[in-house]
């Protein structure tokens, strides 16, 4: 979005360090921590310690991950009665009380202990909306580019904390005493929202039920229901830029004649650094280029380093090289990923929180069947052919897109810019 029509929308933008967008890297911390650190991190290795068999563990966490996928049913509340930074740390407290009950009784995999878990699990994805809403106010382009990738360095890099902190305490502590220290990495963080700059007010009791709905509808038909909204769905579900292939990456490590320690180490805590290291290098691209052609960019240069496993000699350097690459370059994908829903988004307006949660709920639908069309290329054409199907449909994806948004050089404020219900 141009700096000028912003300021026609939301009036004088301040100077970008003002807006503070090194928060957003805190603020994501505590469902980072819930989603990346526990459910899809250290959890299948605690319920391994209490005797639960992988087909359990694994039917557990698949539970515990959908709320991921669903959770613009619910978060939209967000965007009602209070301001979103009280939304982030009501989520986060609640979320992490609820983890703590799960722990407390001790056995992870009891019916009340899952229960409790999906109930933080969705507690959580409240952070992740309220995350959306406060950067939809943010005014400076420069600061949504920043705040996008400081918002995903910080779910990556909290995530493999998180892991770290509770696997290597789980032999010295009680499981009661790591539900606490989870509870604390989940919410502790979370306080950071009181220095966010969340300007919006949000819809309240002032308003009638009409008024409400009519405010509501105004802004989702602006930023939906435009023919020039169809490229910006398209770049939400198209295949580039997926990330598939990273839980993919371990099995065929093998394959290149790779130890179990060094893919471990590379896929590991070695590899969230590396991802969360190409989040952050994100913001090194200016802010004049459209966030769409940035991220269009960068993903086709992500398809070209995975293709490196498709095409070079099946040994460990080209292992070590075509994985550091892709994940470095997944990780600049993802922060502009972000940067694309802002874009689309516009300003937040009075449903920021809903309609991000729309947008970005989207953006999660390559990454389950980009996971089953890499698989189905590893199993007709081996490892190489597992890499080679990641690049191929994701490079023609971002290629087909590209040209689109090249050719196409209207401002992305015609497209994106919402009403203000104000």
């Amino acid at each position: 979005m141009s700096d000028l029509v912003l300021e026609q929308v939301t009036g004088p933008q301040p100077p970008a360090q003002k807006e503070r967008s090194w928060l957003f890297g805190l603020l994501i911390a505590p469902n980072a921590v819930l989603a990346n650190g526990i459910i899809s991190g250290v959890l299948s290795y605690l319920l391994r310690r209490q005797g639960v068999s992988i087909g359990r563990s694994s039917e557990i966490i698949s539970l515990l991950i959908l709320p991921q996928t669903i959770y613009c049913l619910w978060t939209p509340i967000t965007d009602f009665w209070i301001r979103r930074r009280s939304w982030l740390i009501v989520g986060a407290v609640s979320s992490a009380a609820a983890m703590f009950a799960a722990f407390y009784g001790q056995r992870l995999d009891t019916s009340s202990a899952v229960a409790l878990m999906f109930l933080s699990a969705c507690l959580g994805q409240l952070v992740v909306s309220s995350c959306g809403g406060i950067m939809g106010s943010l005014r400076s382009e420069v600061s949504r580019r920043r705040a996008s990738s400081f918002y995903q360095g910080g779910s990556l890099g909290f995530g493999a904390l998180g892991i770290f902190i509770l696997a290597s305490s789980a032999e010295r502590v009680s499981v009661v005493t790591l539900g606490g220290i989870a509870a604390a990495l989940i919410a502790i963080p979370s306080f950071a929202a009181f220095a966010a700059p969340d300007r919006a007010t949000n819809i309240g009791s002032e308003r009638t039920l009409k008024q409400t709905f009519s405010c509501i509808w105004k802004e989702v038909k602006d930023t939906f229901l435009r023919w020039r909204a169809i490229p910006y769905t398209l770049i939400m579900i198209f295949p580039m830029c997926s990330g598939a292939a990273i839980g993919l990456l371990p099995g065929i490590a093998q394959d290149y004649h790779v130890t179990g320690q060094q893919m471990a180490w590379i896929n590991g805590i070695g590899g969230a650094l590396l991802t969360a290291a190409g989040a952050l290098s994100a913001t090194l691209i200016p802010a004049r280029i459209r966030a769409s052609v940035a991220y269009l960019s960068v993903g086709l240069i992500n398809e070209a380093t995975i293709a490196i496993l498709w095409l070079a000699p099946l040994s460990p350097f080209t292992y070590y090289v075509g994985a550091a690459l892709y994940l470095f370059t997944i990780g600049a994908c993802y922060a502009l990923f972000t940067a694309v829903v802002l874009e689309f988004l516009g300003s937040s307006g009075k449903s920021g929180s809903g309609r991000y949660s729309v947008i970005n709920g989207l953006g999660n639908l390559p990454v389950a069947y980009m996971t089953i069309v890499d698989g189905r290329g590893g199993k007709l054409w081996g490892a190489r052919g597992l890499a080679g199907t990641d690049a191929v449909v994701g490079g023609i994806g971002a290629a087909i897109l590209l040209t689109y948004f090249l050719i196409n050089k209207r401002s992305n404020s015609q497209v994106v810019a919402s009403a203000n219900c104000d």
